[in-house]
């Protein structure tokens, strides 16, 4: 089988690694987004996926969009091609330059979940069980015919970053097998009507913590914001990402909140220990164990507290407040 494979991030790397791995399987040309400046120095620096590749010795192109190369494509003679968060949206006219078509690995049971941030939605809204889904791409929004789907649990409060990376190792040989069925002829069958729900891609406004919400949604919040673009409040005027944020028992909390006197308002420091910064919220407590003050690396929220002399009763910023 005779395919190009699309995909930029690190995420993309362990399906890539796992196509080169199968003797069926010829790699004509590898396609990922261009160069980007990174760092302080704004260096261009190559995608992930850019540099697994060269390590292969595989054909790179990095077109700005995909119809820059469609012609190239079309010359390809490919029989399928494989797709991991590429970063574009294919037209109908590079869609019908693949053969038998494009296999996305998207990282959610679709139709749960459609766009580019299924993982951080999962995890902010909850979700106890997700998984991968293998479908080929029409022109809609993660919306064509499904090959395979295989589901896991949510591991206890798991984080973006290890869900994502979970998913993606899971999904490298469902992929691969997705491509196998798709090229002997299996018919993709459409996704359900119904359970379809949107995962836009997550912008820092997204992730501003509202502390008058339960300490449970505050939690997850934090979570699915882990490692970027980091949930964030403020505190003494400025900003402060939140890393960490475990919810407190309900023993513990009504320790906490009866420590002080009266109702204390959401995001007022309860107690400062070792442990970190323990803050009310709107129902519950969490206790803030891991954050980024502006301009300085991540850090324990005690040595936080430690340095910046942080005092029971002072309060961060909640949603409505926190400009």
């Amino acid at each position: 089988m005779r395919i190009a494979f699309l995909g930029t991030p690190e995420v993309a790397v362990p399906s890539l690694d796992a196509l080169v791995a199968t003797d069926d399987i010829e790699i004509a040309a590898v396609l990922c987004n261009p160069d980007r400046p990174r760092g302080r120095r704004g260096r261009p620096q190559p995608p992930p996926v850019k540099v697994a590749a060269d390590a292969h010795g595989l054909e790179v192109w990095q077109p700005n969009r995909p119809r820059e190369v469609l012609d190239d494509l079309r010359a390809l003679d490919l029989d399928a091609c494989a797709v991991v968060a590429y970063g574009a949206l294919l037209p109908a006219d590079v869609l019908a330059a693949g053969g038998r078509g494009f296999v996305n690995l998207h990282f959610s049971l679709l139709p749960r979940w459609r766009g580019a941030a299924p993982v951080q939605h999962t995890l902010r809204a909850g979700d106890e069980v997700t998984g991968v889904t293998t479908f080929v791409l029409d022109e809609g929004m993660d919306t064509g015919p499904v090959l395979r789907r295989v589901e896991v649990p949510v591991a206890p409060r798991e984080r973006t970053g290890a869900l994502l990376t979970r998913l993606a190792v899971l999904g490298a040989p469902v992929l691969v097998d997705s491509l196998a069925a798709l090229h002997a002829g299996e018919v993709p069958e459409p996704q359900p009507a119904e359970g379809a729900t949107l995962a836009p891609k997550i912008t820092p406004d997204d992730v501003r913590i509202d502390l008058s919400r339960p300490a449970v949604e505050v939690d997850r919040l934090v979570r699915s914001a882990d490692p970027a673009p980091g949930a964030h409040t403020t505190f003494r005027g400025e900003r402060l990402k939140v890393f960490d944020a475990p919810p407190l028992d309900r023993a513990a909390a009504t320790l906490a909140l009866d420590a002080v006197e009266g109702a204390p308002l959401p995001g007022t420091v309860l107690a400062v220990d070792r442990a970190g910064v323990v803050v009310a919220c709107g129902e519950g407590v969490v206790r803030l164990t891991e954050v980024q003050p502006a301009g300085k690396p991540r850090m324990a929220a005690a040595d936080f507290a430690n340095g910046a002399r942080i005092e029971v009763g002072e309060r961060l910023a909640g949603d409505s407040d926190d400009g």
